[in-house]
């Protein structure tokens, strides 16, 4: 992989009055991605290894795509504008032919809670990186909070 990317990784999902502030990040920088409520539960239930009683959305995506002998390969949030995020999944399909690789549009929530569920890379593309606000600030304080709650 060329150095135009940077691997991150979910560093916490937060409650807003909206939805869910879903905080990304390395040792350099912490950002945030805002998300609708359910895929922000739906992030939070595969950080946290929670196993639901049903099949999610996701859930399904992931298992149509095993039966395939598809898998997510890794994701890329590659793009900002106006706050709006974008991202590509990488997929990838291995057979007696060969291999083939896929990119697909995808919103990065989405994107997201696949590559928790494969346990696989989640990079950020390095303008991206660069243009966003750091909240590691913000994130250390909520992190904090959260646990004086906790005890």
């Amino acid at each position: 992989m060329k150095n135009d990317v940077v691997e991150v990784t979910v560093k916490g999902v937060m409650p807003t009055g909206n939805g869910c502030a879903v905080f990304l990040g390395n040792k350099d920088k912490n950002f945030v991605i805002y998300v609708d409520q359910s895929v922000g539960n739906a992030i939070s239930m595969s950080l946290n290894g929670i196993k639901r009683d049903r099949p999610l959305t996701h859930d399904l995506m992931h298992n149509i795509l095993l039966g395939l002998g598809v898998g997510v390969e890794r994701i890329v949030i590659n793009d900002v504008k106006d706050s709006t995020f974008f991202a590509r999944l990488i997929l990838k399909m291995e057979n007696e032919l060969g291999a083939k690789i896929l990119e697909v549009d995808a919103r990065p929530s989405d994107s997201l809670v696949m590559a928790l569920q494969a346990e696989k890379t989640i990079f950020v593309a390095l303008h991206v990186f660069e243009s966003v606000e750091d909240m590691s600030e913000i994130l250390e304080r909520v992190l904090r909070q959260q646990n004086e709650e906790q005890d």
